[in-house]
């Protein structure tokens, strides 16, 4: 998964160039007015990489809590965050493409998507425990469903034969349909009786983010087949803070999701 997404890159990047110097000789066009049309539709599958920015509070690491706000161990008689570490997993997406014609290269792009996909957070904590130190790790996942509204600008490049570049940026604004599952566990606590306490982090249900991307549009007899790629950065604090050491060091939480769209329009 390290290079997953270098490897696209550069296979995108070696696959352009391939149409680039084969469009060097003169091919039948496909397709020579669809550019024309004042709107058309398609539909969209991505594989996508979620992922979060985090940026944690300064000093965190030095924070004596108290071990009730710990509850995996929660034998110690005191706790330490040492490090929090999120860690992305891969994902897959679907949707409509709608497309309204704006200018010459210049269109309006509307993709209502779902998305699925996973996020975990790595925690190393360390306990104190009779004048011992005990380390632990543990990964605590999220799982998140996303309906999305992306909007974007388009902007296309002179189409040579039958192949061209385009840029796209915009906004997409995301309903997480999993963040208001029951994330929660019961404890019994030593002295009998037992509390209901958050099972890792707990997230916002709406977010907002800024997308940009890059791509090719290839035309053939029948349809317009696309390969693109967009990272996606979310502008909100998705994080709903509490006192529990899943959360409590946590300054801002975003999301950031890589995509791999292939478009059929």
């Amino acid at each position: 998964m390290k290079y997953f997404w270098p490897v696209i890159i550069l296979g995108i990047l070696i696959f352009g160039m391939a149409t680039e110097a084969d469009a060097q000789r003169k091919k039948v066009m496909n397709l020579p007015k669809y550019d024309l049309e004042p709107y058309h539709f398609g539909f969209i599958l991505a594989a996508n990489q979620m992922h979060y920015s985090l940026k944690l509070k300064e000093g965190f690491q030095y924070l004596i809590q108290d071990p009730a706000l710990w509850p995996e161990p929660n034998s110690g008689d005191e706790i330490q965050l040492i490090n929090m570490t999120p860690a992305p997993t891969p994902g897959f997406t679907i949707g409509i493409v709608g497309n309204l014609r704006l200018a010459n290269n210049f269109d309006l792009r509307f993709i209502p998507s779902l998305s699925f996909g996973e996020r975990h957070m790595d925690y190393v904590v360390k306990e104190f425990k009779d004048g011992n130190e005990n380390i632990y790790n543990l990964r605590k996942s999220n799982a998140s469903t996303f309906v999305e509204f992306p909007l974007h600008l388009k902007y296309r490049s002179k189409r040579l034969n039958n192949a061209a570049a385009y840029l796209i940026g915009g906004v997409n604004y995301r309903i997480d349909l999993a963040s208001q599952k029951k994330n929660e566990r019961d404890i019994v606590l030593p002295g009998g009786g037992a509390i209901t306490i958050p099972d890792g982090i707990r997230l916002k249900r709406n977010s907002v983010a800024l997308e940009i991307g890059t791509g090719f549009d290839f035309y053939t007899n029948f349809f317009k087949f696309g390969v693109e790629l967009k990272m996606s950065y979310g502008l909100e604090n998705i994080i709903e803070a509490d006192e529990y050491i899943y959360s409590s060091s946590v300054e801002s939480l975003k999301n950031k999701i890589f995509q791999l769209s292939f478009t059929f329009e």
